[in-house]
């Protein structure tokens, strides 16, 4: 009789696939996303210089940054399975050259080419050829630890949010926003292509063969948490959506948030490096309790860390407050796509990684952009953030209310990846 909640723990030690060759391709594609990501972080330090210089509303703009994200989501559900087919490297290599058309498209200065530009060139074509295809690559690499490799390299998006954000507004605030577009597509060509084209080599083991992790064993058509596989596909992919609604709204609209309260776009900045800081440390000990207690759990409990720094954000008006809530939602929601990650892993053989995980970051990147979108938009409608950040309270707890339903379907204890691979 199949078990409806997974596998048991084997008394057959099973042999690791990690390696020192794993951790190399960790910090290889740790390095090429702290690159890769600062071009999604262009327009949200330029959100209010561009808004002022192109002479349109805030909604406008803030659509711009949506569709990367958009593009990067459904990008990745294309690029996933291209990649299997390609390999990875030439599936980055092609996503570099595009992201670079795409930051020299941007930069025209045109909302038709700023669109065209964000969401097929850097999002879709760009990002979507690079963050996914190298989160399904890395998660071959692991089996022990594969929460923490894959909470270490997307840590990327963190490093670049820490070095970037500064550069950016220093040089919009000097040659413009045109040129720093132009001279950063320069930075991600130099930047990640040596690294991909030298460094990245084929994960071990062939697509569809098991890789380890608890979804490996389980057998097609057998049910996943007592539900149908897809159905709890769909529930996790909800789930993402709501969480990145209010995950979305500091991320795209703190700098112009500060400037709009008189603090100031530098010290916006610098709280968004401050964020992303803090998001970068707090990722790894997510990534060290996702390996202890399962993808599932760190969800729900980094999704309940945000959902108490966004609401938050809606009583704290004063520099100081506000540095400390950037950082506790910082460490929040630092934990919870790679734990996306980790539940589909745990829960799906490997030969369904590369749809069903660039399938549930689509749905979290649809979150992230509809997220972005709606706080512009209830910005341009009362004239503050306020009612935006209870937006997101409100998407936070319909996520913590799937979440729950899942985890609760769980066994009390799943510690059978580290029972097969015990020595």
């Amino acid at each position: 009789m199949p078990d409806d909640f997974g596998p048991t723990p084997s008394s057959v030690p099973v042999q690791s696939i990690e390696s020192r060759a794993s951790w190399v391709a960790a910090g290889v594609s740790l390095a090429i996303l702290s690159v890769a990501y600062g071009s999604t972080l262009l327009i949200v330090v330029g959100l209010r210089v561009m808004e002022i210089d192109l002479g349109v509303s805030r909604s406008t703009m803030a659509l711009a940054g949506g569709l990367t994200w958009v593009g990067t989501g459904l990008g990745g559900i294309v690029m996933g399975w291209l990649a299997d087919r390609i390999g990875v490297r030439n599936s980055v290599l092609m996503g570099a050259v595009m992201i670079t058309l795409g930051l020299a498209l941007s930069s025209s200065g045109n909302i038709w080419a700023l669109y065209i530009g964000q969401g097929a060139l850097i999002g879709f074509l760009g990002m979507g050829a690079i963050y996914p295809p190298l989160l399904i690559y890395v998660s071959r690499w692991f089996d022990r630890r594969r929460g923490t490799a894959i909470a270490l390299i997307s840590s990327g998006q963190y490093i670049a949010g820490v070095v970037w954000p500064a550069v950016f507004e220093r040089l919009m605030a000097g040659p413009g926003w045109r040129v720093t577009y132009l001279g950063f597509a320069g930075v991600v060509l130099l930047g990640v292509v040596p690294l991909a084209a030298l460094s990245l080599r084929p994960a071990p083991g062939a697509v569809g063969a098991v890789a380890g992790g608890t979804g490996d064993k389980r057998a097609a058509g057998t049910r996943v948490l007592g539900l149908r596989p897809n159905t709890v596909q769909a529930i996790l992919c909800t789930a993402g959506f709501c969480c990145c609604v209010p995950m979305a709204i500091p991320q795209a609209h703190l700098v112009a948030f500060c400037g709009d309260i008189g603090l100031g776009a530098a010290t916006g900045a610098m709280m968004l490096s401050v964020l992303l800081a803090c998001a970068f440390i707090s990722r790894q000990f997510w990534g060290v309790f996702a390996d202890r207690h399962g993808g599932l759990k760190t969800v729900l409990a980094g999704s309940a860390f945000q959902a108490a720094a966004i609401g938050a954000f809606v009583f704290t008006q004063n520099e100081a407050g506000l540095f400390v809530v950037a950082a506790g939602y910082g460490f929040g929601f630092s934990g919870i796509i790679p734990a996306y990650v980790v539940s589909i892993r745990d829960l799906f053989p490997s030969a369904e990684a590369s749809w069903r995980i660039p399938l549930v970051l689509f749905t979290s990147m649809s979150g992230m952009a509809f997220g972005s979108w709606l706080a512009g938009r209830l910005y341009d409608h009362f004239g503050f953030y306020a009612p935006a950040f209870g937006s997101g309270v409100v998407f936070n707890v319909i996520n913590l209310v799937l979440l729950g339903f899942l985890v609760l379907r769980q066994p009390k204890r799943r510690r059978a990846i580290d029972a097969r691979l015990a020595v």
